[in-house]
């Protein structure tokens, strides 16, 4: 029986061992790292005596590949959400608090209360959106939405690019971020609903996927960096990982999962993304457990240093996306600035800082502009035998959870579909 080789044990990589896997497929599943999960994963900070997840990622109720890779591993009731789609957020400078509220249906009537809406934006400036859907596929955001003294811009356009897109509103593409906003309020609050993990990434996305791997008698191997693919006959006969060598039977195939810059150097030739943005996230372990307005587990903050607040029991979690201009400041510049934020946002004493963890990604997603967008590849390679998968392939998405587990899935698809 055939064997499908997977390098990587990211989201796109577990995504793709999973559904072969429970196809009946052998799968082998090889991991630089020693743990799965690549940037969707937690970990046990000694510092905050907490299990942190390495950055923060939000689903909404639209993201069908992510949802149905959760029910296939059994974890869906891993996610929690508020009540409907919530989406607080707090400007530090003006104190003020509002939460944006789609209703349910696509007729947006939510857009005539003013209790729904961005504070201080009327509805023709919530409909500039739409603006997003054109100008052609060059456009910018930036180019479609700004407006000088808009408060939409700051107040939701430009976190909802960082955030989206980690890519800094005067370069991202306006086309991707219009199509990722559609389809997540294309019926209002049935697809807009914000969803996290309960507990933890990895007890969410990572853990039950290795529990399905293992009864499906999957093989994962970890310590396993693949150093180059050996060829013959225009296919890929063999991968060559330093100290161990697996020689390729003849059906076997290879789905490839890495990071784009790392693909890239395994397959000359191969077109990619070519530059990638930082995220910065702080985890701070809070002096008591705190709670945000109407038990929503994060907040959008607008006018610091940081974005975005999560909340688990009593660690905050901070994101700063498209950090261009702060990832190379000191983590004590950083923890310092982001615990202004929390604090304000928390109410918290400014003057007592708590326990901080300070994590730099600096190649944490691909760029998402015009340019790179057209350089992203799709599954299939020059090698018959040999599948691309990552959140940096051609999803139609940015890079996100989304992405890699869609990616994932039109491997093992093309995978199957060849019998």
């Amino acid at each position: 029986m055939t064997r499908t080789h997977i390098i990587g044990a990211g989201m796109a990589g577990l995504a793709c061992a999973v559904y072969l896997a429970q196809a009946g497929r052998r799968v082998t599943l090889h991991e630089a790292a020693p743990q799965a999960g690549g940037r969707c994963r937690s970990y046990h900070d000694d510092r905050l005596d907490r299990w942190v997840d390495n950055g923060n990622h939000l689903l909404l109720a639209a993201n069908l590949h992510a949802l149905g890779y959760l029910d296939a591993v059994g974890a869906r009731h891993k996610l929690t959400a508020p009540p409907g789609a919530h989406f607080p957020f707090v400007d530090l400078n003006t104190g003020e608090r509002w939460t944006v509220r789609p209703n349910a249906g696509r007729i947006p009537w939510w857009l005539l209360s003013k209790r729904r809406r961005v504070a201080g934006a009327g509805i023709l400036a919530h409909l500039r959106g739409l603006r997003l859907a054109t100008g052609g596929a060059e456009a910018s955001v930036a180019e479609r939405l700004y407006r000088p003294n808009d408060p939409m811009w700051k107040r939701l356009w430009l976190p909802l690019t960082e955030a989206i897109m980690n890519t800094e509103a005067e370069t991202a593409s306006a086309k991707l971020l219009g199509d990722v906003l559609g389809q997540a309020f294309a019926r209002g609050a049935d697809t807009a609903k914000p969803l996290v993990a309960l507990n933890s990434l990895s007890d969410t996305f990572v853990d039950p996927a290795l529990a399905v791997l293992e009864r499906a008698g999957a093989e994962v191997a970890f310590g396993q960096r693949l150093r180059r693919f050996e060829g013959r006959a225009g296919e890929i006969s063999g991968l060559d990982f330093g100290n161990t060598r697996v020689a390729l039977e003849p059906g076997d195939r290879v789905v490839l999962t890495v990071p784009g810059r790392v693909a890239a150097a395994l397959l000359p030739n191969l077109s990619v993304p070519p530059e990638n943005r930082p995220i910065v996230n702080a985890h701070i372990r809070l002096p008591h457990r705190a709670r945000l307005a109407e038990g929503i587990p994060f907040i959008g903050l607008i006018g610091g240093t940081a974005q975005w607040l999560f909340l688990r029991d009593d660690v905050a979690s901070i994101t700063v996306s498209a950090a261009n201009a702060l990832v190379d400041r000191p983590a004590e510049e950083i923890a310092a600035a982001v615990w202004k934020d929390t604090a304000k946002t928390l109410s918290l004493d400014p003057a007592v800082r708590p326990p901080m963890r300070v994590i730099k990604e600096r190649r944490a997603t691909f760029a998402a502009t015009p340019e790179a967008l057209a350089q992203r590849p799709g599954t299939l390679t020059r090698f018959p035998n040999l599948y691309l998968a990552g959140d940096w392939t051609n999803t139609a998405l940015p890079s996100t959870i989304e992405g890699a587990i869609h990616s994932g899935e039109a491997a093992a698809n093309a995978v199957l579909g060849e019998g």
